[in-house]
């Protein structure tokens, strides 16, 4: 089992590009030297809309692609896809990708067990369950092909109005349900929410377009902070 070291980085629900060039700055930082790490994970909707065997939707975020691209060349990246970002392994090819079916993933935090997803497999229902498995498919996504800019102009102009920064009202409620699909795990660190919270042995990341913070390894911890 993959061990977490200490000051791997944790990036959650960027949703770039249409809120805000934070994910970017700091990958930047990293290439650069300026942020130190040997582990990055990005816990999904790293992008607002990112997906395999399409060149149209890699044209908005063509910057963020490419960088990672070169990063992954030799830092350790472990990639969950999202709600926003799937279908993503020919695109990075040197990542660790988890689709949703193979989500959650276990690491070792010292010597605890931790299991890592996206946050959106559990609790969901059965219909989006349904619809995840039409969309997140290479048949599905190449029988669209022909239509892909009107559908992707529509659907980008759709993401780059929708609010994604609000309370979750009733969410230790949602945690205690997640949580009775983790009965072997120490600790349970998921995106999705865009909470910032700790809650028992939950963690609930925060999202960077939201809150403006990662998650960094530090000592045994999680710990939240602005890098």
């Amino acid at each position: 089992m993959i061990s977490i070291q200490e000051n791997a980085i944790f990036i959650a629900d960027s949703h770039y590009p249409h809120h805000g060039d934070a994910f970017l700055t700091l990958l930047q930082q990293i290439e650069c030297g300026e942020i130190q790490t040997s582990q990055l994970f990005l816990m999904g909707d790293n992008f607002d809309l990112l997906f395999g065997y399409n060149d149209y939707i890699q044209t908005f975020s063509e910057e963020v692609i490419a960088l990672l691209q070169r990063l992954s060349q030799t830092l350790e990246i472990h990639y969950f896809e999202g709600n926003h970002d799937f279908c993503l392994e020919e695109l990075f090819s040197n990542m660790n990708i988890y689709r949703r079916d193979v989500q959650p993933v276990s690491f070792m935090l010292g010597d605890k067990r931790v299991a890592m997803s996206h946050g959106d497999k559990y609790e969901t229902g059965i219909g989006y369950d349904l619809y995840c498995k039409i969309l997140r498919n290479k048949t599905t996504l190449t029988l669209l092909r022909p239509f892909q800019k009107t559908i992707i102009n529509h659907r980008m102009q759709k993401l780059s109005q929708k609010k994604i920064c609000q309370p979750f009202h009733g969410f230790e409620k949602r945690v205690e349900s997640i949580l009775a699909h983790y009965t072997d795990a120490d600790l349970v660190i998921e995106g999705h929410f865009h909470q910032s919270r700790k809650l028992g042995k939950y963690i609930s990341l925060p999202s960077q377009a939201c809150q403006g913070l990662v998650a960094v390894a530090e000592e045994g911890e999680i710990v939240f902070k602005s890098l």
